[in-house]
């Protein structure tokens, strides 16, 4: 990851992404490329052309905020984009402050105990995505993952490395292109994380499909949703999940996982609970 590369391709990513009728701007047909051009994106910003051209070159030093919001509004950025774009001129500063150099990997023995008492799935993990710890109904929830012969557990590492990804996560597609999404938007946040660096680093040698997605420069937050699993002991679990931060350890957080009241996921995971109460029936 080069934070000055990366603020020059997303730039041209997100500008490719707008129409001139969703900018406002006469579209005569005489366009080579699709979406916007640089030009344009410099009005729509109140810049000149150069100015921006240099800022799609990734020469950031010095960008002030007002221009970076003029820009996000130009390029009609989301939340989570408009954070990236500060995120990134941030770390393509040559002045800007260092980062930590790692995520963390340890969990607490009271964030430990926390999770023993509660009694929906909960799993803590890192930056990365890092399986750090969970309660029992959670390491059950996510057995394929734990057990994956790639190790260490890590969301990304299963979904993108382990043939079983497809069958535990029936909505892979759309899945594998959030996770990326939020993975882009913590290496923005945190460009010099390490352990960040070297996932990104191995998904893209070893797949193509982590590689397309991560050329496409999207970028989410990921802080609550649902998802499906295919489970290979109860079936189809419908879940809804919230993350929190844990904010006395940096990059740590929990998630928690529910099913609808009355739902055949909410009977699914009650069964999950039996099997997990008693392990000697198995």
């Amino acid at each position: 990851m080069n934070a000055t590369n990366d603020i020059a391709e997303f730039l041209a990513s997100r500008r490719a992404r707008v129409t001139p009728e969703q900018a406002g701007l006469p579209n005569r047909g005489d366009r080579r490329v699709p979406g916007l051009r640089r030009e344009e994106v410099a009005s729509l910003a109140g810049v000149s052309a150069d100015y921006y051209r240099r800022l799609e070159r990734g020469q950031v030093a010095g960008v002030s905020e007002l221009v970076l919001e003029a820009l996000a509004r130009a390029l009609q950025l989301d939340e989570a984009e408009q954070t990236h774009l500060f995120n990134l001129a941030r770390a393509a500063n040559p002045v800007a402050a260092r980062g930590v150099g790692s995520a963390n990997a340890r969990v607490r023995p009271i964030v430990h105990r926390f999770l023993d008492q509660i009694e929906a799935p909960a799993i803590v993990d890192n930056r990365p995505g890092d399986l750090l710890a969970a309660n029992a109904l959670g390491r059950a929830l996510y057995a394929p993952m734990f057990e994956s012969s790639e190790q260490p557990a890590n969301t990304a590492r299963f979904t993108f490395l382990d043939p079983m990804a497809t069958e535990f996560f029936p909505d892979w597609d759309h899945l594998a292109t959030g996770l990326v999404a939020s993975l882009r938007s913590k290496a923005g946040q945190h460009p010099h994380d390490r352990s960040l660096q070297d996932l990104v680093r191995e998904l893209s040698e070893r797949s193509e499909a982590f590689r397309v997605r991560w050329a496409a420069h999207d970028v989410r937050f990921h802080r609550t949703g649902s998802k499906r699993l295919m489970h290979p002991v109860v079936g189809e679990v419908q879940l809804s999940y919230e993350t929190l931060t844990l904010d006395a350890d940096d990059g740590l957080r929990l998630a928690l996982y529910t099913t609808a009241p009355g739902s055949r996921s909410e009977d699914a995971l009650q069964l999950l609970a039996s099997w997990v109460a008693a392990p000697n029936d198995r």
